[in-house]
């Protein structure tokens, strides 16, 4: 830890946005502390592969990916703490950074907080998480071998959440709020959706909602409401699986940074925020949100990481 004096920059997050601020940031020469709460690689770190990153012929994994970033950050110069942030406050002349175990003084601020996935609130659901209710396959996806689940989610990231358990489970029934007509009722991708159909493990239960979790100790069903007649009708499971989106991870920056109605942090067109030597990258800003990509957090990152060099000099 850097004694005496503030650091030139303080990352906090240590996603794909973030790790690639501290690559460029090292880079620089700019002395450089990255905080991150758990384990740098953010969601990546919830991803099996990745076929989209550039620079790999073949699929690679995306938790191998993360950690060949931390590794070049850290070879550069980043010094990387765990602590959860939860405040920034401006001091005469700089920053001091809040953690839950000690305080850190920085000149500049990169915030690349990403986001966490967004549950559902239907009965049950939070007494039954890790108990069959998982936000997360590739964290859970093995212990499901050979079960029966339901997949919520019917974007780019729910049926690639469905291919992927497809590996170990013995059927996945993905639920989709809209009728089977409705052209906009699997928000992915063509090639995703056209696997997804033609997997022989998968199947589609059109026009529902979970409506209940069932289950004392572990999950053994889900009642499904169909939301045409409200007629609800009970699945025999072993798991469910909720992939509906991201929250930002903005909670600790209420009255502090201006963010949206939806808590993602505005920043201009070089990614500062409203206070000097404060900038946003990755999936918790504006804009990038729209994505949720690590190729875009990436650059995001390197941009904050620029920009930052900039106000520095």
């Amino acid at each position: 830890m850097q004694e005496g004096k503030p650091y030139n920059v303080v990352i906090i997050g240590g996603g794909p946005a973030g790790l690639t601020a501290a690559i460029y940031t090292g880079r620089a020469l700019l002395s450089t502390l990255l905080l991150e709460k758990a384990v740098p690689g953010g969601q990546l770190n919830e991803t099996d592969f990745i076929e989209n990153f550039p620079g790999f012929e073949e699929k690679t994994s995306a938790p191998e990916l993360m950690q060949q970033m931390r590794k070049q950050a850290e070879r550069l110069g980043t010094e990387i703490l765990l602590d959860e942030v939860t405040g920034i406050e401006p001091t005469s002349h700089n920053y001091r950074i809040k953690g839950t175990r000690e305080e850190f003084e920085t000149r500049s601020v990169i915030i690349a907080t990403g986001s966490r996935p967004r549950e559902i609130s239907a009965d049950g659901v939070g007494r039954l998480k890790g108990k069959g209710v998982s936000y997360c396959a590739t964290c859970d996806g093995y212990f499901f071998q050979g079960k029966k689940i339901l997949e919520v989610g019917a974007g780019d990231s729910g049926l690639t959440e469905a291919l992927f358990l497809t590996k170990f489970v013995e059927s996945v029934g993905i639920i989709v709020r809209h009728q089977r007509s409705d052209p906009h009722a699997l928000r992915a991708s063509p090639i995703l959706k056209k696997r997804v159909q033609e997997h022989p493990k998968i199947t589609f239960l059109w026009n529902k909602v979970v409506d209940k979790v069932v289950g004392e100790k572990r999950l053994t069903g889900v009642l499904l409401k169909d939301l045409t007649t409200g007629e609800v009708e009970e699945v025999k499971v072993d798991g469910l699986f909720i992939n509906i989106g991201h929250l930002p991870e903005t909670d600790f920056l209420q009255g502090t940074l201006n963010l949206d109605e939806h808590g993602y942090i505005i920043t201009d067109d070089r990614l500062r925020t409203n206070l000097p030597g404060v900038f946003a990258a990755g999936d918790a800003r504006i804009v990038t949100s729209r994505y949720a990509q690590a190729i875009i957090a990436a650059g995001d990152g390197a941009i904050a990481a620029i920009e930052a060099e900039k106000y520095l000099s």
